[in-house]
């Protein structure tokens, strides 16, 4: 018979046990992989990503000098708040809209939600087809324009966003309505018989309750915008026209899988994600500010 010394200490043990499955998948499948990417971002691989010899820096310097990364560079700071902001106020409104359950309500959030359930790649084929050239795209024939959305360097990055926005909008809905679905009602009804309007019960009250939400939402949209990749590739082959859409996740692709140079895509890959590691302390640095819990 155990003392209960020798329970305490199963006691102690037993959770760890039962992580254990958990944690070997994401050694196996995360950790691993990322200690081997830092490690080989710092090597001359062969075409088959096994490391040669060791350069130290020289592959981040050589990138750095690279015109063609500081390109990917820029288009990635300017994707980023292209897709994150629209995204953000699309669903922040359509969930303040449905917030107040009515008859006929579920309807509506289907339909704000639908798109969350539809893959990159049909998005894909769908938006192909809306922003055709000429008069045989949907978009030119409502806009009665000939703009070549896909195939001109000025719009093809514009038109990839707005691919962005409308797959992550349902997201950013669900979230945001989960949030302001948890603001008591009495709170609501007393900031209504105070005379309260509609807006100013739905940024003094709503939106300070909802801030957990909307802090996740904006982590999310970030996240999103620079892990964007399968509508880039099926919409505009090769990093679109003069490079228009060869933002940094892509340009990792194009280094590994086209050119077979995978220590340049390492080394994409490690500023990939001390890129979005900063913006990530950055945002938890200001939680205190900006998140009230309840």
């Amino acid at each position: 018979m155990m003392t209960p010394a020798k329970n305490r200490g199963a006691g102690k043990v037993a959770p760890y046990l039962y992580l254990l499955p958990c944690l070997l998948v994401f050694a196996i499948f995360v950790f691993w992989p990322f200690i081997k990417t830092v490690v080989y971002s710092f090597t001359i691989t062969d075409t088959r990503g096994t490391p040669l010899e060791f350069v130290g820096l020289e592959n981040y310097i050589r990138q750095f000098k690279s015109s063609q990364f500081r390109n990917s560079l820029k288009l990635t700071f300017l994707f980023a708040p292209m897709v994150g902001i629209p995204t953000f106020i699309i669903g922040f409104f359509l969930a303040a809209l449905a917030s107040e359950r009515m008859r006929g309500s579920r309807i509506y959030e289907v339909m704000y939600s639908l798109p969350m359930a539809v893959a990159s790649a049909p998005a894909s084929v769908i938006w192909f087809m809306l922003l055709s050239s000429g008069r045989n795209g949907i978009v030119n024939w409502i806009l009665n324009s000939e703009i070549r959305w896909l195939l001109d360097s000025k719009y093809a990055l514009i038109a990839v966003a707005i691919v962005t926005v409308w797959l992550n909008v349902g997201a950013n809905f669900i979230f945001l309505l989960t949030g302001f679905r948890n603001v008591p009602t009495d709170l609501i009804e007393s900031a209504r018989i105070d005379g309260a309007g509609y807006f100013t019960r739905l940024f003094r009250i709503m939106t300070p309750v909802a801030s957990p939400q909307i802090f996740f939402v904006v982590f999310l949209n970030i996240v999103t915008s620079f892990q964007s990749f399968a509508q880039i590739r099926l919409l505009t082959p090769n990093g679109g026209p003069s490079y228009s859409t060869n933002v940094l996740i892509y340009s990792i692709y194009q280094s590994a899988i086209r050119d077979s140079r995978y220590e340049t895509a390492f080394a994409q890959s490690v500023v990939l994600f001390l890129i979005i590691l900063v913006i990530t302390l950055i945002q938890f640095k200001t939680e205190d500010k900006v998140v009230h819990y309840q």
